[in-house]
């Protein structure tokens, strides 16, 4: 099948995010649209502007929202006010609120009061939510095993999701012994300094990238699709995703017989942070470490803002290339996967990113 994946280039310095293009053949001849997040505003209308371009009149047929974060929601709302959008899907996390009761802090909280502090932390959600229907598109939710074009998603399932809800960063406060003992307490993330970044050394067999770290709730939540496109070309898009909803993904693929370490374009996850992976996830992903002198056997990609000396860290994309990925990140330019189609005017190779040794220090 002919596709291409299309990753544009969204914020700089510290405003990272994520907007994706998929154009992918649904019979000879034939092609259809994708589009997974939006990133922020303003990416959201480099979007709308590149498919109006591009595309001209063709009908986006899924749009994906993969979490509620802002830097993934703000984008998506603007390309599903301005274009011809057939299916949204997305989570609606004030839909859970009934289920959810015993799991904050507050035992006075309501259903109704838990959905109303959700629809107004997530407003960027709720948003769309109000568009979709004042323009008649049909929402639907990306859980575990449904099939959204030539993707199938593997995480979250509706059961992981609704665990993670009262977890989330923004709403009322969980009740974490609760959570424990219903066995979905995550941990919290550990937040970051932003003192400036102190570097150290790593050699292509002592890997500094370690296991143990944590992400957000929201991230954790992020929707997870497999792809497989024929004649070997399979592809992972990760979102946000953590450790968590990674090894979820693995759960889910296995169920479904599909194969892992296969990948020929695989995203790395959440703009390249540390938190996110680690080696023992990453060798079920994608295989272990390999020989420096082996070929390189799949790309992947990285959305990342210009000038951040955060996103992505080079401890990750290290990582990648020693499992044998040809890495490339978005920094300011549209970066393009493209089986079958030609190049759009304009477009030269993408520089891959080198293996370098020195890498960012953990705080």
């Amino acid at each position: 099948m002919k596709f291409e994946v299309e990753f544009r280039p969204v914020g700089e310095k510290s405003r990272p995010g994520d907007a994706i293009v998929i154009k992918y053949e649904s019979r000879p001849g034939y092609y259809r649209l994708m589009v997974i997040d939006g990133g922020t505003v303003e990416s959201g209308q480099d979007v709308i502007a590149h498919i109006r371009k591009h595309f001209r009149d063709t009908p986006i047929s899924h749009a994906l929202l993969t979490h509620s974060d802002t830097d993934h929601a703000c984008g998506f709302r603007e390309i599903i006010q301005e274009l011809d959008v057939q299916t949204i899907w997305m989570h609606r996390p004030w839909e859970f609120s009934s289920y959810l009761l015993p799991y904050y802090a507050d035992k006075r909280l309501t259903a109704e009061g838990i959905a109303r502090r959700l629809r107004a932390e997530y407003d960027v959600t709720a948003d769309i939510e109000a568009i979709a229907k004042r323009r008649g598109i049909e929402i639907d939710r990306p859980f575990s095993s449904k099939s959204i074009g030539p993707f199938k998603v593997l995480s979250p399932s509706a059961e992981l999701y609704s665990a993670l809800i009262p977890q989330f960063d923004r709403g009322p406060d969980p009740d974490q012994r609760a959570l424990e003992e219903a066995g979905i307490w995550i941990g919290r993330s550990r937040k970051r300094s932003d003192r400036a970044v102190n570097w150290t050394s790593e050699g292509w067999e002592t890997e500094r990238l370690r296991d143990g770290e944590t992400t957000s709730a929201i991230n954790e939540s992020s929707v997870v699709l497999y792809g497989d496109f024929g004649n070997s070309e399979r592809v992972l898009l990760t979102g946000d995703a953590g450790h968590c909803a990674l090894y979820h993904t693995l759960e889910v693929a296995k169920a479904l017989g599909l194969p892992m370490r296969s990948f020929s374009l695989i995203q790395v996850p959440h703009h390249g942070s540390r938190s996110n992976v680690g080696p023992s996830i990453l060798n079920e992903l994608i295989g272990p470490i390999l020989r420096r002198s082996a070929p390189s056997t799949y790309s992947a990609y990285v959305s990342a803002p210009k000038d951040d000396e955060t996103h992505p860290r080079q401890i990750v994309l290290n990582a990648f290339i020693r499992r044998g990925g040809r890495v490339f990140a978005t920094q300011g330019t549209a970066k393009c996967y493209t089986v079958g189609y030609s190049f759009k005017d304009g477009y030269v190779p993408a520089e891959q990113i080198s293996f370098e040794s020195r890498v960012e220090e953990y705080d």
